[in-house]
């Protein structure tokens, strides 16, 4: 049985009230059309019979209407041709992309042949040959450190690969200098200053684009007074044309960094406009940019360094190339246990304004609770609010500093004559006094409120694109290595003598697997039975540009990083 429609039907008491108050309504409309003078649009009463030429002006109207109706009538036709000609080539397109995907099957090895052999702009290949330009390029190497962690922000191949270079010099940039404690700061100054040069720097933000015409006109009230302002760019300025003039040429300068430290923010500082693209994810700048400051400096804009993946956890949360949207949630909640691990608990509770909590998930969970972040059924979103904690360590918005090592302990590339040779060209005296200048303008967070984080030192690099493949090859070997252990245990049976041929065979497939990781360590094609030789070959190829710090940490004399400062 079908439903039956509901009524329409009213009391007559309610269908009397309506009609009543819509006559009310007419006449409330007709008296305010009347006050505001609005009258009905006049009728054409046409040419008057007493008009002299009236059957002239008669005549011409009718040819305007008729011209009227041609151009109508023309541009019918022309807008049923373009629809006719798009129709046309969107027939031609599909039909030669079925062509393509039937040729494709067909020719899927060529394909993939020619795929492999041009780089993707975002691997990290093309990332490490774009640096490798850059510090060739230039002559004096600015290597760009966030404040908040300047130890971290530290790359000991790059700095080994320049001081090794003898004819480049370089200079340390302390940018995000209004995220610290001034005291912190100075501490920071101090420190760095005994190594290498060093510039205190605060990016501008809110730069007017080079390409825009006109200011936009913004709806919400921003103070432009203080986030567009710029300190230190003069002290870098002036150290860099001082440095210009005492070569007698025009200078390229290298901006080089790890992810988000502020390498294009402080490259458009000093320009004035927005002249390199700049943004919170990782990895904006893909490949070499250069930019003219004046006649006589060039700044090279570069992309990030690539974190080592044998660095520790909180190192590739903060210094990673790999955006957080890409990366899956285990890496991130890595890097947010990482990072809370390295805090003070109470600073973080304090802080972010939530109860106390007993693990990263927990935190996670209050977080997104606390700030909306829900799924379907109010179930926290907890893989999202961590990227948004990720994005904000990394940005500007989280305010937290860390110590400066008790004693100052040099690494191994570095001597007493390096670092003189890389301040003889400098005037450091006005240098400090500039500094000095930079760090009374600011106005900076109090130690209460920032929050106090630990150091994990030095954060190692890969410079060479050599070296990228050689990882790669590596990694390939293992795991090929291990789905061949893994066939074997399938297949193996419970009889004796077939264990013991399993075991024979793993043992092979170890030996296999060290000396083709061995040989990949080793290079191009140079091999050796012993360690000493590996080293000797290693540190004559450490000299050059193309190939920077070969040494590896399995070496006894390599130089630690990591355990001075955690």
């Amino acid at each position: 049985t079908e439903l039956r429609k509901a009524s329409k039907r009213l009391t007559c008491h309610k269908r009397y009230k309506i009609q009543k108050k819509i006559r009310e309504h007419h006449r409330k409309v007709r008296k305010e059309a009347k006050k505001r003078g609005r009258k009905k649009p006049k009728k054409d009463p046409g040419v008057p019979s007493a008009a002299p030429f009236k059957e002239k002006l008669l005549r011409e109207a009718e040819q305007r209407k008729q011209r009227l109706e041609e151009l109508k009538q023309k541009q019918k036709l022309n807008r049923q041709k373009e629809h006719e000609k798009k129709r046309k080539l969107e027939a031609k397109k599909n039909a030669a992309n079925v062509k393509e995907k039937a040729e494709g099957k067909e020719s899927s090895g060529k394909s993939k042949a020619k795929t492999n052999k041009l780089l993707d702009k975002n691997s990290k290949k093309s990332f490490c040959r774009e640096l490798e330009k850059v510090i060739e390029a230039s002559d004096v190497i600015l290597e760009v450190l966030d404040a908040r962690d300047p130890m971290g922000c530290r790359c000991p191949q790059l700095e080994q690969a320049v001081t090794c270079s003898g004819d480049k010099k370089l200079v340390l940039v302390l940018n995000k200098i209004d995220l610290v404690p001034k005291e912190n700061l100075e501490k920071w100054l101090n420190y760095l200053k005994k190594e290498f040069p060093t510039v205190a720097f605060k990016s501008a933000t809110l730069m007017k684009d080079r390409t825009m015409e006109q200011l936009t006109r913004r709806r919400a009230r921003v103070d432009l007074s203080r986030t567009t302002e710029c300190f230190g760019s003069k002290c870098l300025l002036k150290l860099l044309q001082e440095h210009g003039k005492t070569q007698n040429k025009a200078i390229q300068v290298g901006v080089v960094g790890f992810p988000n430290v502020g390498k294009s923010s402080m490259i458009n500082s000093l320009k004035g406009v927005r002249a390199c693209n700049v943004g919170l994810t990782r990895g904006v700048t893909k490949s070499m940019q250069i930019v003219h400051i004046d006649k006589q400096t060039k700044m090279l804009d570069s992309p990030s360094i690539i974190a080592d993946p044998s660095s520790n956890a909180l190192a590739l949360a903060l210094r990673s190339i790999i955006d957080t949207e890409e990366s899956g949630s285990a890496d991130v909640f890595e890097g947010v246990d990482a990072i809370l691990n390295h805090c003070s608990k109470q600073q973080v509770v304090m802080h972010y304004s939530i109860p106390d909590f007993r693990n990263t998930e927990e935190f996670l969970t209050l977080l997104a609770q606390k700030r909306g972040m829900l799924k379907r059924g109010g179930v926290p979103d907890v893989e999202n609010i961590a990227k948004v904690l990720l994005c904000d360590w990394t940005g500007a918005k989280i305010s937290y500093h860390s110590q400066p090592p008790e004693s100052q302990r040099l690494p191994l590339y570095l001597t007493e004559d390096k670092i003189a040779e890389m301040q003889e060209c400098f005037k450091l005296k006005i240098l400090e006094e500039e500094n000095n200048n930079t760090v009374q303008a600011l106005k900076y967070p109090s130690p209460a409120s920032s929050i106090v984080f630990q150091s994990a030192g030095m954060t190692n690099g890969t410079i060479a694109e050599n070296k990228v493949i050689e990882e790669a090859s590596e990694w390939e070997d293992m795991e090929t290595s291990k789905e061949g252990e893994e066939e074997e245990e399938d297949f193996t049976e419970s009889d004796d003598d077939q264990d013991d041929l399993a075991e024979e065979e793993k043992d092979a497939k170890e030996e296999s697997k060290a000396d083709v990781t061995r040989k990949a360590k080793l290079g191009n094609g140079q091999t050796s039975p012993t360690n000493s030789a590996k080293q000797i070959a290693e540190s004559e190829h450490s000299n050059s540009l193309s190939i920077s710090l070969d040494k590896t940490a399995d070496e006894d004399d390599a130089y630690d990083f990591n355990t001075d400062y955690v």
